[in-house]
């Protein structure tokens, strides 16, 4: 063998030796867990997606930090849990009220500047950074650009999206390109310009956090059709379960919906087609979450259903915090791979971090733990889960706090002065309330979920003067 072949064999194994690990991560707003074909829907159709689990692993117990939207995006952004930032509600929250028991702690109305996004950490080892649609994470200031992003598509201080999905919307940061441009679509197309323009010589991120499914439930048109058509195969009204002062819908059966629903599937089968023609998915970590459960109980019923899971956006229920997740690390993962191991959003962070090859930040992603062991198929450190949400909220839920550990399940109301206790291996569904069984353990649970708001100064609601029962 030459010697010139001889170096560049040596050559070629050092760059490949330096190639670095590419993200993308999909974040999906509102959908809930039982929304998706790979975890049970039958009248969703998720094709995309569904064949995107079977590349990488699927998480059953993938929790939100908070079953509100601000509080969770802020978690994976920091790897920190909302009480620790600051943001416990989504922002701005609703104001308080005569009509309530108890007030609302103040909140932060921005991410503050000074905590450390994984867009930072990632940039400041060499990574490009995108970001495209829903930030919600405070206004002009506090938008993706001042929080470590290279390039921000749509994102700004608005949970919804302005003027809707259809252009010619609204958002101050995305101007149309033409009449009727459905908006899911066009950051996809965005984000696929950046992969095609971006310098090929350094790592990416790619962050594509998708309006839908949130209100307002606008159809996409390009499926509406075959759902209203599908919905006919059902009968009499959709049926619903009284949730405290609310109702929950327990079936899925809204055409709008799953057309929403559908063209996240479309738009993130293109964007893993476009991968795959430029080369990328061999290098390229692919995430898909929610922010939270999907918004299924309200005064009046929600859009969506979490069927068999308990109740949705806005409650401390598995159906508010469980989400979909999926996860796909070239040479780690084992396609079709499912993990019954709990994981929070905070996990993100140091998850990222350590598919990088970068050393871990645990003073930055204090509430985050790598979950590669579970990726390679290993058991992680068992751990309790906490749930701070001290606000009302629009789907009738009231001031409470949540812990798991194990098996077991604590919701503390703080307007109704009572826990709730629930087996979650034997009562997924969250019936049978087995408190006044299990007075020790429920006890023992509310201790540590006090012990933990106390050590991180956790904000509880406070009575209100001006209530009148």
């Amino acid at each position: 063998m030459s010697r010139f072949v001889i170096l560049f064999l040596l050559a070629s194994i050092s760059l490949v030796a330096e190639k670095k690990t590419n993200f993308v991560f999909f974040l999906v707003d509102d959908m809930g867990m039982m929304d998706l074909g790979t975890y049970g829907s039958t009248f969703h159709e998720t094709p995309n997606i569904d064949n995107f689990a079977k590349t990488g692993m699927k998480f059953n117990y993938g929790y939100a930090a908070c079953p509100v939207c601000s509080p969770t995006r802020a978690s994976i952004m920091t790897g920190r849990h909302p009480v620790r930032v600051g943001i416990t509600d989504w922002i701005p929250g609703l104001s308080n009220s005569k009509k309530n028991k108890l007030l609302h702690p103040e909140d932060r109305d921005n991410l503050a500047l000074k905590e450390v996004t994984i867009a930072e950490e990632l940039k400041s080892h060499g990574y490009q950074t995108f970001f495209a649609g829903k930030w919600h994470l405070g206004s002009e200031g506090y938008w993706p650009t001042d929080q470590g992003f290279d390039i921000n598509i749509g994102g700004h201080h608005r949970g919804g999206p302005p003027g809707g999905y259809y252009a010619p919307w609204t958002n101050p940061v995305l101007k149309s390109k033409k009449n009727d441009e459905y908006l899911t679509e066009r950051l996809t197309e965005e984000s696929i310009l950046f992969l095609e323009k971006r310098n090929p010589d350094k790592p990416f991120l790619l962050y594509l956090s998708y309006y839908n499914i949130h209100t307002p439930i606008q159809a996409y048109k390009k499926h509406i059709d075959h759902y209203q058509t599908k919905a006919k195969e059902f009968s009499g009204e959709t049926p619903t379960r009284p949730e405290h002062k609310a109702l929950t819908r327990i079936r899925q059966d809204n055409p709008a919906l799953a057309s929403m629903v559908a063209a996240v599937d479309d738009s993130v089968g293109t964007l893993l087609t476009k991968l795959d023609k430029l080369g990328l998915s061999d290098d390229t970590v692919v995430i898909f979450f929610s922010d939270n459960g999907g918004l299924s109980t309200k005064a009046k019923m929600g859009p969506g259903s979490n069927t068999p899971l308990r109740a949705g956006k806005g409650w401390l229920y598995e159906g508010g915090v469980r989400e979909p997740t999926i996860i796909r690390a070239p040479g780690v993962t084992q396609s079709g791979t499912v993990s019954n191991q709990p994981i929070v959003s905070m996990d993100f962070f140091p998850t990222m971090l350590e598919l990088a090859g970068l050393p871990l930040r645990p003073k930055l992603h204090a509430d985050g733990q790598s979950v590669v062991p579970q990726l390679k198929g290993e058991k992680g450190k068992p751990r309790p889960f906490y749930w701070h949400y001290p606000h009302y909220h629009g789907s009738t839920w009231r001031p409470g706090a949540s812990i798991r550990e194990g098996k077991w399940k604590l919701i503390k109301f703080y307007d109704q002065e009572k826990e709730e206790l629930y087996n979650l291996k034997k009562d997924p569904s969250e019936s049978n309330d087995l408190s006044k069984q299990n007075p020790k353990i429920a006890k023992h649970l509310e201790r540590k979920l006090m012990a933990w708001q106390l050590s991180l100064n956790a904000k509880l609601p406070t009575p209100n003067p001006d209530y009148k029962n």
